[in-house]
């Protein structure tokens, strides 16, 4: 029986060893250490109870296992041996354990029933992935929320992959896991390259005009399109936001790379008049040979920079034989309001010699011929009038789309909806001024309000004019400092329409360092320090385990001095308005001998200071001081959390 004991605690340390925390890494030695220790010796300890073996690795059967764990949690000394095992190891490997039983008497492995530990205990992942158990996905707009370094732009990547390829978030944990975090980083950085992904930071002074949209200065240059102005005048121009313009990103139809019509994948949009509106010889022509001609006959084939373009058409040319692209698409006036056909270019400049007039000419694939169809509003009710050749950057290829769809239909074939998935990040949510930002879109970035949806909402953009939904596709992830005391200014609004995600400290993916041959409990110093802020604060100001984790790396005196003095302590002093008696509490000083505190209190006396203080009442008082000779001796770490002895 001993013996098989012994062996059942093997494969549960074993077992251990494979389990995966809820970020994907595995636990660290010490933990297991803790854990197989605790249950080890603390059954032993519990009072009240009877039990019929104090070794629980002599139990085989999990349901039997379950009464016994069932009793030791009721022990009326429970909680007291819990806390003396620290990091509250007892409680946790009291459960781990009949896991490990079920596994073991189901045949299930530890990786074979990662997902069924996920659901466990896995807060985050459980709470925040929504829908069916083969398609679970997550909300539309998810904030990650907790203490300064607890992983939240860190878990951003994994949630923008999870969102982008349609996946659990727990399948990315698990590929994570098994290839590493930089292999997901990896497609990250991929889909960021390729628009589906976008990151900004929100600050006191952003506002509307980065966000959506805006109106900022630009230099003119001389054209046909504005023949008044001077060179080097100064116009404005309305510009879009960082978040509207990756809107339209998510909206644009995607266009199959090999397709008989000749579109190319990202498309310029031009207005072309063929010999003028309406219906004229030059235009029959055109849709008749598949071509479209423009004039400026008198300047011969070739123009250049010598050209003397004394009746004008210098940018109207320069379009239409430099700029224009085959795979471009053209509408083609009708009149100031209207088109009455949609082509692509799908030939180079040629000059067509043979004709009498409008001898410059390039070849194109009509989509639809003899429409009348009014794009007046699609391009901002500017009329078409301008140039004969022109830029039409306020229409879109979803509205040519749409136009193609409502005439014929064929182009579906080619063009297609946009079903991917985007992501847009918003890091430090909670430090700009959301009614300023968001404007009319906080109520467009509801999932039911969204584009396709049936409460779909668009509004005019104030200096656009154009009508702007947000795309159903589009996922808006951000994170926020409970920590910053901006979070008070956090919109109610803003509340309603995002689900939270909470991300506390988690001391458990921390594992003991050696320095210079000692012992140091990462794990344990940082709960305990943490427990401490939640006692004398709160639970939203604690320590990230994310500021350790470089220990791991470089486990030397010097980076841990460094860490404390430059980043600890002055985090402690933020928190606490500079009350160093709480900051000496939390660092555990008021425990130690003066050398090893990190902040020493010394006493002021008054008269010595000021001399003869005979008319001014003025008491002796303390002050304090950082003591930088503690950063480089390992007591005053160890003791923070273990002040009665050493390990």
């Amino acid at each position: 029986m001993e013996d098989q004991a012994r062996l059942r605690k093997k494969e549960y340390t074993d077992w251990l060893r494979r389990k995966k925390k809820s970020n994907g890494q595995p636990y660290s030695e010490n933990t297991i250490n803790s854990y197989v220790s605790a249950l080890t010796t603390a059954p032993a300890r519990l009072n009240g109870i009877k039990l019929e073996t104090t070794n629980v690795f002599e139990i085989t059967d999990a349901s039997q296992y379950r009464n016994m764990r069932i009793a030791m949690e009721q022990a009326e000394n429970f909680d007291e041996v819990n806390e003396k095992a620290g990091n509250k190891a007892f409680q946790y490997s009291l459960v781990y354990y009949e896991e490990f039983l079920r596994e073991r008497g189901s045949g299930l492995s530890s990786e074979s029933a990662y997902h069924k530990q996920n659901d466990r205990f896995d807060n985050v992942e459980r709470e925040w992935i929504a829908g069916s158990e083969n398609n679970r996905l997550l909300d539309k707009n998810i904030i990650l929320y907790g203490p300064p370094g607890t992983g939240k732009t860190y878990h951003t990547v994994l949630y923008a992959v999870s969102i982008i390829e349609k996946k659990p978030l727990n399948v990315i944990l698990q590929e994570a896991e098994v290839g590493g975090y930089d292999l997901i980083k990896e497609r990250y950085e991929a889909y960021k390259s390729n628009g589906q992904i976008e990151f900004t930071t929100f600050h006191q002074s952003y506002g509307y005009e980065e966000f959506i949209e805006g109106i900022k200065p630009k230099i003119k240059n001389l054209s046909e399109e504005e023949p008044d102005s001077e060179r080097g005048e100064v116009a404005y121009e309305i510009v879009p936001g960082v978040f509207k313009r990756f809107c339209d990103t998510a909206q644009k139809p995607i266009v199959q790379t090999h397709n008989d019509y000749g579109i190319r994948q990202e498309p310029t949009i031009w207005k072309v008049s063929l010999g003028g509106s309406k219906e004229n010889p030059i235009k029959r022509d055109c849709f008749n040979n598949g071509r479209i001609r423009i004039g400026w006959d008198s300047y011969g084939e070739i123009v250049n920079e010598e050209t003397d373009y004394t009746h004008g058409g210098k940018m109207i040319l320069s379009r239409f034989i430099h700029e224009m692209r085959k795979g471009d698409i053209v509408l083609i006036l009708y009149d100031e309001e209207t088109i009455d056909a949609i082509g692509v270019v799908t030939g180079e400049y040629e000059w067509l010699e043979h004709l009498d007039e409008y001898k410059r000419s390039r070849k194109v694939n009509w989509l639809v011929k003899d429409i009348r169809e009014n794009i007046l509003e699609l391009n901002g009710n500017i009329v078409l009038t301008l140039g004969a050749v022109y830029r039409l950057n306020r229409i879109t290829l979803s509205d040519v789309f749409s136009i193609l769809q409502k005439q014929n239909g064929h182009a579906s074939s080619v063009i297609q909806k946009n079903e991917n998935n985007y992501v847009f990040i918003i890091d430090e949510i909670n430090r700009g001024n959301i009614s300023k930002i968001f404007g009319e879109l906080i109520t467009l970035i509801e999932p039911t309000k969204r584009i396709g949806m049936p409460e779909e909402i668009r509004v005019k953009l104030p200096y656009s004019q154009e009508l702007f939904g947000v795309p159903n596709n589009v996922y808006l992830l951000a994170t926020m400092n409970t920590a910053d005391r901006s979070i008070a200014r956090l919109d109610t609004a803003l509340r309603r329409r995002f689900s939270f995600a909470e991300m506390m400290p988690d001391p458990g993916c921390l594992a003991s360092i050696e320095i210079d041959g000692e012992l140091l409990n990462l794990a344990v110093m940082l709960e305990t320090m943490n427990r401490r802020i939640e006692a004398l604060y709160d639970r939203e100001h604690t320590i990230g385990h994310a500021y350790f984790l470089g220990l791991h790396r470089e486990p030397t005196l010097k980076k841990l001095g460094h860490l404390f003095e430059h980043t600890i302590i002055p985090l402690l002093q933020e928190y606490f308005y500079d009350n160093y008696e709480k900051i000496r509490l939390v660092l555990g000083d008021n425990n130690k001998p003066e050398t090893e505190q990190f902040i020493v209190v010394s006493k002021v006396n008054a008269g010595e200071l000021f001399g003869n203080l005979s008319d001014v009442d003025l008491e002796d008082s303390i002050t304090y001081r950082i003591n930088r000779a503690a950063f480089s001796q390992i007591a005053s770490y160890r003791k923070i959390y273990n002040h009665n002895r050493l390990e």
